[in-house]
């Protein structure tokens, strides 16, 4: 396999397996979490936010734009700009909508929650902070989550068009 099919294959199946995650995570753990408690919401929030930095998640999360830009230039210098521009629009798709909205949105708020004392809290000081960190998260969650999903159709377009005849 060329070093063009692998970039290529690499991107599509890096991009869809970060949107499966957070599509999974859309329509499974947020209507999962929508059903407990304040005091488990926060103690599971809180938890689930310092598991998920590890590198199974960190790297795949972090170098879906690095591959997606390195399939881009390959294609490029193979002379194919329908494919490469697919895969430079996948790529900024991802990094605005996906690592932005992240860093803009969900982790400010994972950083706020982390903060809150749940072991000295009162019942009204939980829902109140879960009130303030569910409904923000949730909304950024779904905009990263469909900025995710174009991020994915438009690298597996690139794969099903034809090539550039020049």
């Amino acid at each position: 396999m060329d070093i063009n099919s692998t970039l290529l294959g690499t991107s599509i199946l890096s991009t869809g397996l970060m949107s499966g995650l957070l599509y999974g995570w859309a329509v499974s753990v947020i209507p999962g979490t929508q059903r407990i408690g304040a005091p488990s919401y926060v103690d599971t929030m809180q938890n689930i936010n310092k598991a998920i930095i590890n590198p199974a998640f960190v790297i795949p999360f972090m170098g879906i734009p690095a591959v997606l830009f390195a399939a881009a230039i390959v294609q490029f210098r193979t002379g194919d700009q329908r494919r490469a521009w697919l895969l430079v629009s996948a790529a900024a798709t991802y990094v605005v909508g996906v690592l932005g909205v992240t860093f803009g949105g969900n982790i400010p708020l994972n950083d706020a929650l982390e903060t809150f004392d749940l072991g000295d809290s009162t019942e009204q000081a939980i829902e109140n902070r879960r009130r303030t960190y569910e409904t923000p998260w949730n909304r950024w969650h779904y905009l990263r989550t469909v900025a995710s999903v174009a991020a994915f159709a438009l690298a597996s377009t690139a794969a099903i068009v034809s090539a550039d005849a020049e």
